[in-house]
């Protein structure tokens, strides 16, 4: 088949490489969002799946939406027999969905119909869920609502972040979206999606990855492996933020009050609700990652010092 792909993230890399490579297909352009300023001087830098495009001199289309402009009128004009989608990270209008003979198809992860949205991994760690997966479907108008193909179901781990995560299902998963282009070319149509079981997934918020002392320690640790590495859970010290990038159930006794923080040479520990928990990497604003301990000294932590 002839293919659009559009993604945005390197987490799409793996399924374009597939799909690019595959004798039975030809990925005529690359869809991909525009370059974003990154680093201390704001340098616009191409995305990752551009980059990877363009290594294979696949033509590359930037947009940052497709409700007009001349992007839009590149794709109406493209000839190509499906597009395949993986975290580009903006909403196909009604009107390019029908464009295309086979529609649109897009490689999601989790198992729908839980977790629609743009953040279904992050979600699933911080719910504490045992399992996820990932999912092509069809494109609708209605958010990840689409009739399914495929999914496949993956355990996650205890000490999986999102970061972990996420490259651990993108490597894993292409040859799901190459068997659904087979069972499209052979005319067997998709599944719809359950009534029941619907959860939403939305992207997290700053507000969503403050650390609070009073949940349970299996709880914070739940909300810092799913905002790992971005947007990264953050607590508050003198007006300063912090963030935490790693954290680990404490399994010993310790009396510490909610939000109390506790440091020793090897080791940084925060009270909570029900438990203590070990603050593993810990990183200050504008510095690097370092272990918890080492900025404890670094912060000079007073005995009895709470988060704010």
């Amino acid at each position: 088949m002839r293919i659009l792909f559009a993604g945005t993230p390197a987490l799409a890399c793996p399924t374009l490489a597939v799909l690019d490579d595959h004798p039975d297909h030809e990925v005529v352009a690359v869809l991909t969002r525009p370059d974003a300023a990154q680093g201390r001087h704001r340098t616009p830098h191409p995305s990752p799946v551009a980059e990877e495009a363009a290594r294979r001199t696949i033509p590359v289309l930037k947009a940052r939406t497709l409700r007009s402009g001349q992007t839009r009128e590149v794709i109406e004009a493209l000839d190509f027999d499906i597009a395949v989608v993986v975290a580009f990270g903006a909403l196909v209008p009604e009107e390019l969905l029908e464009r295309p003979r086979h529609g649109w198809i897009n490689l999601h992860f989790s198992v729908l119909p839980r977790w629609r949205g743009a953040a279904p991994v992050q979600r699933a760690l911080m719910a504490g869920d045992a399992t996820t997966g990932a999912t092509v479907f069809r494109l609708v108008e209605q958010l990840d609502a689409g009739p399914v193909y495929n999914s496949r179901s993956y355990p996650i781990a205890d000490t999986d972040t999102a970061g972990t995560l996420l490259r651990r299902l993108a490597n894993q998963t292409p040859d799901l979206v190459t068997a659904a282009l087979t069972d499209i070319a052979e005319g067997i149509a998709p599944t719809p999606q359950p009534l029941a079981g619907v959860t939403s997934a939305p992207k997290i918020t700053p507000d969503d990855a403050r650390l609070d002392p009073s949940w349970s320690a299996v709880d914070v640790d739940h909300l810092v492996r799913g905002t790992s590495p971005a947007p990264s859970a953050w607590g508050e010290l003198e007006g300063e933020r912090f963030k935490v990038l790693l954290t680990r159930v404490w399994d010993q006794a310790e009396e510490l009050a909610p939000g109390e923080l506790s440091a020793s040479k090897k080791h940084l520990l925060m009270g909570t609700g029900r438990g203590t928990v070990e603050l593993v990497t810990v990183q200050a604003f504008g510095k690097k990652a370092m272990a918890g301990a080492d900025w404890a000294r670094g912060a000079q932590l007073a005995p009895g010092t709470v988060l704010e």
